[in-house]
């Protein structure tokens, strides 16, 4: 499972970063939000949605989790790389995954096409930010 949600990650942060760029330059360019617009933004939703669901396998089934089954979040807490796997890591997806789901609805809601960008730019480049701060790059495949 751990090899399924690394490797996935690499396909959700090259899809999230083609999205944010694709966002950035269609928003300088004031360029028309096309379908491939449309798509790109749907696609980021859903694999990252993916990663999320896998996440959560690989966190109820880890070792870590057992043993913050077994030590309580107090001792988790003083040791800074569970505390990044079992407490830093998920939130900070959880809320990366959140601004991209909310940056697909609001999108919707817009009827510029700058507009649209400017929801994918603000709300997709604030979840990249969140995912690449809390990767845990030492674990990382």
């Amino acid at each position: 499972m751990k090899e399924v949600h690394s490797y996935w990650a690499y396909l959700v942060l090259i899809i999230l970063v083609a999205a944010v760029v694709n966002a950035i330059i269609g928003l300088t360019s004031k360029k028309e939000f096309s379908n491939k617009d449309l798509r790109l933004g749907l696609f980021t939703l859903i694999v990252s949605h993916i990663q999320f669901v896998i996440g959560l396998g690989q966190y109820f089934m880890s070792d870590w989790y057992m043993r913050l089954k077994v030590e309580g979040m107090g001792e988790i807490m003083k040791d800074s790389q569970a505390r990044l796997l079992l407490v830093e890591h998920p939130i900070t997806m959880i809320l990366a995954i959140a601004l991209i789901t909310v940056g697909w609805s609001k999108h919707k809601k817009q009827t510029e096409d700058v507009a649209k960008f400017k929801t994918f730019v603000v709300f997709y480049g604030v979840a990249l930010l969140l995912i690449l701060s809390r990767i845990p790059w030492n674990q990382w495949i």
